[in-house]
């Protein structure tokens, strides 16, 4: 329990200063810098999807708090301590833990799309914002409670899986905040590869291409990936 409250009010921090910095960035500091002026969101659109965050806040941080109960209990093949494993297969480790995670965060995700009551009852919350002037920093947390767990459970099956260090999968929990910031905020950085904002944009516009999470690679694995490029040569 004290676990599960630290981690919502971690979450709830997390959220609106990484919300609010950002969208005083782009929105107001840089205003004529990243996004046209048509396409920046309205105030009550932002207002919408700070309450549906906010709404599944407590949902989203108990997947944490069991994930640390799991781990702390023994259960999983998580390490404490680096010096356990060493410095060079720590980072194989972490490697294969991140490529497991964008695997299966792809085909969750993309499963929440193509079964259709898990759309309809689930995904459907989060894929109401599907313009640019709709879409906003404060949309990377706005989705149905069950909807954001099932999206990061994969974190949490990898440490069944592949040895992971217990703070650093702590810490990849709580930066998904801070990574679905950045791919709502409709700004192309053009980092290849990326998953970025211009491939995220597409996918709330098709509703068929870019599931992926960090990177373009499962898309281009399994042939969902559509390229900010093509959208634009098409126009």
């Amino acid at each position: 329990m004290r676990s599960w409250l630290r981690n919502t009010l971690c979450g709830f921090i997390l959220y609106f200063v990484t919300g609010f910095l950002w969208c005083f960035v782009i929105y107001y500091w840089k205003r004529h810098a990243y996004i046209p002026k048509d396409s920046i969101p309205s105030i009550e659109a932002m207002k919408k999807q700070i309450i549906v965050a906010s709404k599944a806040m407590a949902v989203y941080c108990a997947l944490p708090a069991a994930s640390e109960h799991m781990i702390e209990s023994g259960w999983t093949r998580s390490y404490f301590h680096i010096s356990e494993v060493g410095w060079p297969l720590h980072f194989v480790y972490l490697a294969l833990y991140l490529i497991f995670v964008e695997f299966g965060i792809y085909w969750m995700h993309r499963e929440l799309h193509d079964i259709k009551p898990l759309y309809k009852h689930l995904h459907a919350t989060h894929h109401i914002y599907n313009k640019e002037n709709t879409l906003s920093p404060w949309a990377g947390l706005a989705f149905h409670p069950l909807d954001g767990v099932l999206q990061a459970i994969p974190h949490v099956f990898a440490l069944f899986i592949v040895p992971v260090h217990f703070r650093t999968h702590i810490a990849l929990l709580f930066l998904e905040a801070v990574w679905t910031s950045n791919i709502h905020d409709c700004i192309h950085g053009k980092v290849w590869p990326v998953m970025g904002a211009g491939y995220h944009t597409i996918h709330h516009t098709t509703y068929r291409h870019n599931y992926g999470h960090y990177t373009i690679w499962m898309d281009w694995m399994f042939g969902t990936l559509r390229e900010p490029e093509d959208i634009l040569k098409k126009d």
